[in-house]
């Protein structure tokens, strides 16, 4: 698998959130960069360029001009962003570093960042703070070919085994009711980390959580009715129902599953933004964010 060493002026700007015009407009005046030209004239930047202008835009954003940023050396740069990251409590630096681990598949980067942020915050922190921003990114990285899919499942399954990890350390815990959540996303859905980590959430507030994953039929859910006597579905909707299809799919939830027991189903994702909650059926809930959801349980 080769390593992704060499990045356009767009890669630059769907990585760092500068827009290109301003990158050019900062490598003629202060000669930030130096990147190589095509004999077209094309520029491409090295890994060495990105890490230097993801640094810079943490600085700018922090409140600090331009002009000051180009008088400062590169050594200097890299601990005024240290400096700023901890202060601040920012999650730049480390979602900066975990962008550069999946862009070069650099899991020891990964495990190094990860672990240095573990050392001085809680996992749930760490999720939410960090990982959360960084698949936020993923999705827009992706859209724009920044990155290929083999990039979001290398990231994707690191931080999956994070979620695993603190699985094992609570499921354990004894249910505090008989309560049971469902957890599992629709057929031809696969995106299945917002709800594996919903399920470590449940399992550490010490609810009863059966994990079903991606691509679940609906008839599963029927059968799940004759084992659980009190339950509660979560969903998350990245891909899968379109948004053209969730009203309907949320339709034949609340008719044909939840309507029988007077069940409640959870939704959040990215398709469900779309959503008019004042048509949505009585016994289901769209939320804006994981926080969200997890503040209503």
């Amino acid at each position: 698998m080769s390593i992704k060493n060499s990045f356009s002026i767009k890669d630059l700007e769907n990585l760092s959130g500068i827009k290109a015009h301003t990158i050019r407009i900062w490598e003629k005046r202060y000669n930030l960069l130096e990147p190589e030209r095509s004999d077209s004239n094309i520029r491409t930047y090295n890994l060495q360029n990105l890490r230097k202008i993801l640094n810079i835009a943490v600085l700018n954003n922090s409140g600090i001009k331009i002009s000051h940023i180009a008088d400062i050396s590169e050594e200097e740069l890299n601990e005024k962003v240290k400096e700023i990251t901890i202060e601040n409590k920012k999650n730049s630096l480390a979602v900066n570093n975990f962008k550069i681990a999946m862009l070069n598949f650099d899991q020891s980067l990964f495990e190094v960042t990860y672990n240095q942020l573990l050392a001085r915050n809680s996992f749930r922190d760490v999720f939410l703070k960090e990982f959360l921003i960084l698949l936020t990114d993923i999705g827009n990285l992706w859209t724009t070919n920044t990155i290929s899919p083999a990039h979001e499942r290398f990231i994707s399954t690191l931080i999956k085994q994070k979620i695993l990890v603190n699985i094992e350390r609570v499921q354990n815990v004894s249910p505090k009711d008989d309560m049971t959540y469902i957890l599992y996303l629709p057929m031809n859905e696969i995106h299945d980390i917002g709800i594996l980590y919903l399920h470590f959430e449940l399992m550490l507030k010490g609810y009863k959580s059966v994990f079903l994953g991606p691509s679940v039929p609906l008839e599963n859910l029927y059968e799940l009715q004759h084992v659980f006597e009190n339950i509660t579905y979560i969903s998350y909707f990245t891909v899968e129902p379109g948004k053209d299809k969730v009203m309907e799919y949320l339709q034949t939830v609340s008719n044909n599953i939840l309507a029988k027991r007077r069940e409640t189903m959870h939704v959040l994702g990215n398709n469900t933004k779309e959503i008019k909650r004042s048509e949505l059926p009585n016994n289901i809930v769209v939320h804006d964010s994981i926080v969200e959801l997890l503040d209503r349980i």
